[in-house]
């Protein structure tokens, strides 16, 4: 009787392995988060707002983003940090929640705000001049705030 139940124990555990890796790819699991978590601040002519982000700084982790996600908390954000500027090039492909992008410079300054993005776009939203990062809020929420071209971000671990 063990020599049966070995075995087919062994299939279901292959079975079972099989079927948390296809849950996984297909996107069945909420993304998992892959980089460090951060407080930011953007200074605006009437106040200081603080996030809390994630950090993407590798290509993997800027490449998955905010996909699959189906919510993102009003005082919670993900950072892009492409680690020099660029000409910064973003898309909703597979982000379920509305977002608000800020582009940000090297120094800190919104160089533009991407506003209110279509969920599931590849509409192609892109950078005016030079960018290090992008911020992602949920949508709206820059309006709210009154948060501008021109304001300045603090950004984790920067003096600006």
């Amino acid at each position: 009787m063990a020599s049966r139940f070995f075995p087919r124990s062994r299939l279901l555990v292959r079975l079972f392995v099989v079927f948390l890796l296809t849950l996984a790819w297909a996107g069945g699991f909420p993304s998992a988060i892959h980089a460090d978590s951060v407080s930011l601040s953007i200074k605006t002519d009437s106040a200081l707002h603080t996030f809390t982000v994630e950090v993407m700084q590798n290509p993997a982790d800027r490449a998955q983003g905010l996909m699959h996600r189906k919510h993102l908390d009003a005082d919670r954000g993900m950072l892009f940090d492409f680690g020099e500027p660029i000409t910064a090039m973003m898309w909703m492909k597979n982000t379920y929640i509305p977002l608000d992008m800020l582009f940000i410079r090297s120094d800190g300054k919104i160089a533009n705000i991407a506003r209110d993005t279509v969920p599931l776009s590849t509409e192609i939203l892109g950078s005016k001049g030079l960018v290090r990062y992008v911020l992602e809020i949920n949508a709206g929420l820059s309006m709210k705030l009154g948060i501008s071209p021109g304001d300045q971000v603090v950004l984790p671990g920067a003096a600006h």
